[in-house]
């Protein structure tokens, strides 16, 4: 993570923290100035490991225990955001659930589940922050969407649905949001490498096994420079956009 300082004194809240590009994101903020408060579901152990880089480093952070699709958590894990640090200038939207079902045996508990995670996730997190968003100034929501839902994708008609849905909402909320000077974009991961399951687990699906054009599959710290780059000062004129980072894999 390249040290800076063009967040310095701004907050930063990111849903699904514990690992991978979601860990990269509060790490790359953190780097950048940005106290971040870091929220997880479950995966209490790794969202910790979270927050130890990011003190290791010099670097602020909180950790607060939520599920996102439950509304009364949502409010708590912004109130003690903005409690921990004292204001609130950046959500991203990472919490997901990336699971492969063919169509036909996706039972309905498990396409609401996705679907809740991803879009009312967004939708809770974004109005509970709204207000202190206007507080600070204005600010910066940023969507992190999926590659698969510009795409396609075997096995995943929720996955899609949900990503597809949540580029959407970035264009709706860009609008709606503007007058409050904040920007709402959306970042879209390539195929990026990351830990998903156990030690001897299924190979990857043959979507996540091709290389794109630059003959690599990307870091998850690839997408958190994107990420920090649309929360800093010299990002405020992009707004309602869905960015791909994916080394020439889809180019639309």
């Amino acid at each position: 993570m390249t040290p800076g300082d063009e967040l310095a004194g701004k907050v930063a809240l990111v849903t699904g923290g514990a690992r991978n590009i979601g860990r990269a994101i509060a790490r790359s903020l953190a780097a950048g100035g940005a106290a971040v408060m870091v929220n997880a579901r479950t995966s209490r152990v790794e969202a910790e490991q979270t927050l130890a880089t990011i003190r290791s480093a010099g670097g602020r952070a909180a950790l607060h225990i939520a599920d996102v699709t439950d509304a009364r958590a949502v409010a708590a894990l912004v109130d003690a955001a903005v409690r921990e640090f004292g204001r609130l200038d950046f959500l991203v939207n990472n919490a997901a659930v990336r699971v492969e079902t063919p169509f036909a045996e996706i039972r309905l508990e498990e396409w609401r589940r996705v679907l809740s995670t991803v879009l009312d996730g967004a939708f809770l997190c974004a109005q509970a922050c709204l207000p202190h968003l206007i507080r600070a100034g204005g600010g910066t929501i940023v969507n992190i969407g999926g590659l698969t839902a510009h795409r396609g994708a075997d096995h995943r008609a929720h996955v899609i649905t949900a990503k597809a849905g949540l580029a959407g909402m970035t264009r709706a909320l860009a609008l709606d949001l503007a007058p409050y000077h904040i920007t709402v974009n959306c970042v879209v991961p390539g195929t990026v490498d990351t830990l998903r399951g156990l030690p001897g687990a299924p190979e990857r699906p043959a979507h996540r096994r091709s290389l794109p054009p630059v003959g690599r599959r990307g870091a998850p710290e690839e997408i958190a420079a994107m990420v920090r780059m649309l929360c800093g000062p010299d990002a405020r004129y992009i707004t309602g956009q869905s960015i791909h980072v994916n080394g020439g894999g889809f180019m639309p």
